[in-house]
């Protein structure tokens, strides 16, 4: 398929580019940039005028849930809910039934998604066998079969001898270990963040210590061992300064941030709504700012959502029953555009830095560049279209958002996959 997409703000940080130009695409790839391009007969023709043409965003955590959860999001579902948030990639964790701690799981995911899929497909493989944090998993196995990074992602390992001996055994693979940095003791019995609003509310309270003490666990490990490892979902302040200073010293230690604590404070518990129950917990107001300032000057790499869909009896209970998580897949890019583009706290560059070429880099996957020859992932935005959030609306299979009904501007417009623009 050739498209020819014209007029549209190019913008691809990794060539400096932040230009009105044209993009032909052929047989999947990108062909030419310029201005006032011409394109063989039989093109489609996409009238970018106005929008921002960048390349494709890549979410680096999302739970797809299949297989063994099919009742919450399949691969066909999922891949449909990312291509509609403007995501051409996603990385899917490993909890799921049975777990992908082996090449047979990791050999059904990836043919789901070469079948069923409109977006690419990275599985991410379990750190130990069954993430019951005892043995490690296959993980040579998993890596040999196309797992890019390994996690046990909604469970900490809490073992640090074990965890040592997966960081080494990682090395020869090139790929990151990615930390769930949650101190089972700490946050034993905890709900939501722990400080004058749980009290407020009689909820049992996690301290941020629980994210900060296997934060900090976990660089030390990483400076032993010379390990890549990624900090998932970080939320706390301290935790932050503990990434900036690692990195100071040398620390091959990345992290990223969910938009759900780039916009919401622990302020949203105080309905009851178990939307709004997440792990980990939704922070407190100098938290948000912390986040908010280590993702402009680059102390966190990437935004990811942590797509975690729940059924509606699986978040209908009492807050302190409810399960854990929210969708992001639809809702991550209008969020970011409305709530940090347009009030100047982000730049769309910057923007568009930390959603596709970070990702990319972290995890090593193809995107996150528009140069000539790469692969034709491309997002659209239109920056000035307007939005309200409608969980019936949704591609995915499940509708737990605390964001329904919220209203902005700045949405996806298109999202390209090799060439081709998706349903």
């Amino acid at each position: 398929m050739n498209l020819l997409i014209k007029n549209g703000r190019v913008v691809d940080p990794t060539n400096g580019v932040d230009a009105v130009q044209d993009i032909h695409v052929a047989a999947g790839r990108i062909e030419r940039l310029g201005r006032a391009l011409q394109a063989p007969a039989g093109t489609t023709v996409i009238d970018a005028t106005g929008k921002v043409v960048c390349p494709g965003f890549i979410d680096i955590h999302v739970h797809l849930r299949e297989p063994g959860y099919e009742y919450k999001e399949t691969v066909a579902s999922g891949t449909r809910a990312a291509a509609a948030g403007g995501f051409t990639a996603v990385c899917c964790m490993a909890n799921t039934f049975p777990v992908n701690d082996n090449r047979a799981v990791t050999d059904y995911i990836l043919a789901k998604a070469k079948v069923e899929g409109v977006v690419r497909v990275y599985p991410i493989g379990a750190v130990t066998r069954g993430l019951e944090g005892t043995q490690l998993a296959e993980l040579a196995e998993q890596a040999e079969a196309g797992c890019v990074a390994f996690s046990d992602d909604g469970r900490c390992v809490m073992n640090a001898e074990l965890y040592r001996r997966a960081m080494e055994y990682v090395l020869p693979f090139g790929t990151p270990v990615i930390s769930h940095a949650e101190d089972d003791h700490l946050a034993h019995a905890g709900v939501m963040n722990e400080g004058p609003v749980s009290t407020e509310l009689g909820l049992i309270g996690q301290p941020t210590a629980t994210e900060e003490v296997m934060v900090a666990r976990d660089i030390i490990l990483a400076e032993l061992t010379g390990c890549h490892l990624h900090i998932a979902h970080i939320s706390t302040a301290g935790a932050v300064r503990l990434v900036r200073d690692a990195k100071a010293r040398g620390v091959h230690v990345t992290c990223e941030v969910t938009p759900h604590h780039l916009v919401l404070t622990d302020e949203a518990v105080r309905n009851y709504d178990p939307n709004t129950k997440m792990a980990p917990p939704l922070r407190g107001k100098r938290d948000v700012e912390a986040l908010r300032e280590a993702l402009t000057d680059g102390t966190i790499d990437c935004v990811a959502t942590d797509h975690a869909p729940h059924e509606l009896s699986e978040k209908e209970d009492e807050f302190a029953e409810a399960a854990y998580g929210i969708v992001g897949l639809e809702t991550a890019v209008p969020l970011l555009l409305d709530q940090l583009v347009r009030p100047g706290v982000l730049d769309v560059g910057t923007l568009v830095a930390r959603m596709s070429v970070a990702p990319a880099r972290l995890l090593n996957l193809p995107g996150g560049s528009l140069a000539i020859g790469t692969p034709a992932d491309i997002t659209l935005l239109d920056l000035e279209q307007t939005w309200r959030v409608n969980p019936t609306a949704f591609r995915s299979r499940s509708r737990n958002t605390p964001f329904g009904g919220w209203t902005g501007t700045g949405a996806p417009w298109m999202t390209i996959v090799g060439g081709v623009p998706t349903p």
